[in-house]
């Protein structure tokens, strides 16, 4: 039984009215991230395999000829419909589409060979809980793999970033630092074994577009964007054109690949 609270409900409300956009979104369908991914489940070939918070299936669809069964689960019923559609569209038979609660995963413990969570995390009020979940789930020698947008490790970068994401969507709860997430990983019980960060470039009319944003929140965060010091215009590669309008801005996301021994 999924218990909702007010963050639950933020990330319900934004992902049923965006659902399909998120399959088209070149962020969340391609990336090094997710061909690093690939790689090594291919390689792994594991029988059982959870994907956490699936949004638009582009983990379970990628990684479904490489695994026995996934499991693709989700709090938002509108994502887990367009997940399915998009995934057995593709031919994959092997995926079952389960709604669930990231912090609180219903499923036996040492059940799946593998668990992932991609791009989802920063929703996520309660990331010890959802370790600490991951971690009973997932087999003894298993791995889980963590592939999520990273807050820069200096404060003030940090908070510029995590304020631009939270005015965007409000059920951004926090982009967490790559510290904190080895912190809050090894804290639940898995043993952190590799780290992969990536530049990532957010195109600002596809970032707006996404959320389908209105035209004065679009406006919002472009004075806001632009309202920046010269060092955070370096930092986040703030490219504003000559019109004044935001062409774009870069982050970084990160893999983390750790074991429950």
């Amino acid at each position: 039984m999924v218990i909702l609270n007010n963050q639950k409900n933020a990330v319900q409300q934004t992902f049923s009215s965006s659902s399909q956009n998120y399959v088209k979104s070149e962020l969340h369908a391609k990336g090094e991230d997710l061909g690093a991914l690939v790689t090594e489940i291919s390689t792994l070939k594991p029988k059982s395999l959870l994907d956490i918070a699936v949004g638009a299936g582009h983990v379970s669809n990628a990684v479904a000829p490489y695994v026995e069964e996934v499991t693709a689960m989700d709090l938002t019923d509108e994502m887990l419909t367009t997940a399915e559609a998009f995934i057995t569209g593709n031919g994959h038979q092997n995926v079952q589409f389960e709604r669930g609660d990231a912090e609180s995963l219903s499923y036996e413990s040492d059940w799946f060979d593998v668990s992932v969570c991609r791009i989802a995390a920063h929703h996520f009020e309660h990331p010890i809980q959802f370790l600490d979940s991951v971690q009973r789930v997932t087999k003894s020698g298993g791995r889980f793999y963590l592939l999520d947008n990273t807050a820069p490790e200096i404060e003030e970068y940090d908070q510029f970033y995590n304020e631009i994401e939270k005015m965007r969507d409000p059920s951004h709860y926090r982009a967490w630092k790559k510290s904190e997430w080895i912190a809050m990983i090894e804290q639940s019980g898995l043993v952190v074994e590799h780290l992969e960060r990536y530049p990532k470039v957010f195109q600002f009319g596809d970032w707006c577009g996404r959320l389908n944003l209105s035209k004065e929140l679009r406006q919002e965060l472009t004075e806001r964007l632009k309202d920046t010091t010269v060092e955070q215009k370096k930092k986040f590669n703030i490219d504003i054109d000559e019109s004044g309008a935001v062409k774009s801005f870069s982050g970084e996301s990160v893999l983390i690949r750790a074991r429950k021994l």
